[in-house]
């Protein structure tokens, strides 16, 4: 908050500062002879430190008063209705405010251009030779040719003649065309005003959109994590309870390996990616664990290119889709099969696939036939792909051929 309020001091003074040079550059270079003949700098700086002051207070106190309406969340009917009233009622106020504060202070530029004005309508008067005449009474004198155009003359000239008890009168034109300019200076405060908030709201709307899509993501990963984890975990203790009875020694082994594999896992729930090498070692101690209950049913192949070891992947998704493998697969089959997981690079992405032994279930549409759980394995890693990767990484699983599944993820090279 305060260092917006830096800033928009910042701008009131850099603006209406700005403004102030333009003035004096016209005034002081490009009309400088005429201006310097003419006289009364002192005044005119003067006066030109009034209005700009005034001018910032005045479009600070509409500042004021426009934030205190909540104006952002008026239609835009109504925003211009208010542009409209708020640029007349504030010109006329700095208008006429500022030539007040100027002549009670003594220095007003415009009374002293009227003062210099009037002496040359008097010295006018006398080139004419109307100041020995009264011929603003006499009726006489308003068909003298020459009386009319030294009066016309005058006027031009000056902006000042004598009324019928022949007293000087100023016919000040220059209100009209001070107000003018008044208001257009506050009709560009304004505009910039409405713009900059506008633009600055539509940033932050679109800062709040990505932060609540950004937690949303983090939420669904946190979500689908937390459903893996359990999921892992029973299927690793069902694993161990096989063992308890037939062989201890193993099972106390295999709980040793589950505390490596529960330790490697809530390790990789701190980070997004973990590198393929260290996902391959869950996916090993847990193989390792399957294996002693499946025994000689279970065949493991590892087809791993040494270069892809260190590219990031999604903690427990290669796992998730070796355990889919043998619990929807291997399983199923009486004399077991085997499980072959390969990672390569190919045009310009790495390719995880894990081939199983067993078929999918294809109905009459040719669409794939997925149990509850071979279904949810694979749409937490769809999902885990779409929102790490928007779209950019590709999941699919298949028949290989009349025996064999694969489920194989393209996901970009991360270099």
């Amino acid at each position: 908050m305060r260092n917006m309020n830096i800033r928009y001091w910042l701008c009131q003074v850099t603006g209406w500062g700005v403004w102030g040079m333009i003035l004096l550059y016209f005034n002081f270079v490009v009309f400088g002879d005429r201006f310097k003949e003419q006289g009364g700098q002192k005044e005119y700086l003067i006066s030109l430190a009034i209005l700009l002051v005034s001018g910032i207070l005045t479009t600070h106190l509409l500042r004021v008063i426009i934030k205190k309406t909540n104006w952002l969340k008026f239609s835009f009917n109504r925003i211009f209705y208010m542009f409209i009233i708020s640029v007349g009622a504030t010109g006329t106020l700095l208008y006429y405010g500022s030539n007040y504060i100027e002549s009670r202070s003594g220095y007003s530029y415009d009374a002293y251009a009227e003062n210099q004005k009037l002496e040359k309508a008097v010295k006018l008067e006398k080139q004419f030779g109307m100041d020995s005449l009264a011929y603003y009474k006499i009726n006489t004198f308003t068909k003298d040719t020459s009386v009319k155009k030294g009066i016309s003359e005058i006027r031009k000239a000056t902006g000042w003649a004598r009324n019928k008890k022949g007293e000087w009168v100023y016919e000040n034109k220059s209100d009209l065309v001070g107000i003018y300019y008044t208001l257009m200076l506050i009709a560009i405060w304004m505009l910039i005003y409405i713009v900059y908030h506008y633009v600055e709201k539509n940033r932050n709307d679109q800062l709040d959109r990505l932060k609540l899509e950004t937690t949303v993501k983090e939420l669904e990963l946190k979500t689908i994590k937390s459903h893996i984890n359990p999921h892992f975990i029973f299927n690793s203790l069902n694993s161990i309870r096989a063992l308890v009875d037939e062989n201890p020694k193993r099972a106390r082994r295999a709980i040793t390996e589950l505390s490596n594999i529960l330790r490697s896992s809530m390790q990789a729930e701190k980070s997004e990616t973990v590198s393929l090498e260290k996902e391959l070692d869950i996916v090993k101690d847990y193989l390792a664990l399957e294996q002693m209950r499946f025994e000689e049913r279970l065949k493991i192949e590892f087809d791993i290119d040494e270069d892809t070891l260190q590219q990031q992947v999604p903690p427990m998704m290669l796992q998730t889709l070796v355990e889919n493998a043998i619990k929807h697969g291997i399983s199923k089959q009486v004399m077991g099969g085997v499980v072959r997981i390969v990672a390569i690079f190919k045009d310009n992405v790495m390719q995880l696939q894990v081939q199983n032994t067993g078929q999918l279930s294809v109905n009459t549409d040719g669409n794939l036939e997925l149990s509850e759980g071979e279904g949810f394995g694979i749409k937490s890693t769809q999902d885990r792909l779409n929102l790490m990767y928007q779209g950019k990484a590709v999941f699919e699983i298949k028949n290989l051929d009349s025996a064999m599944v694969e489920s194989k993820v393209t996901i970009p090279v991360l270099i």
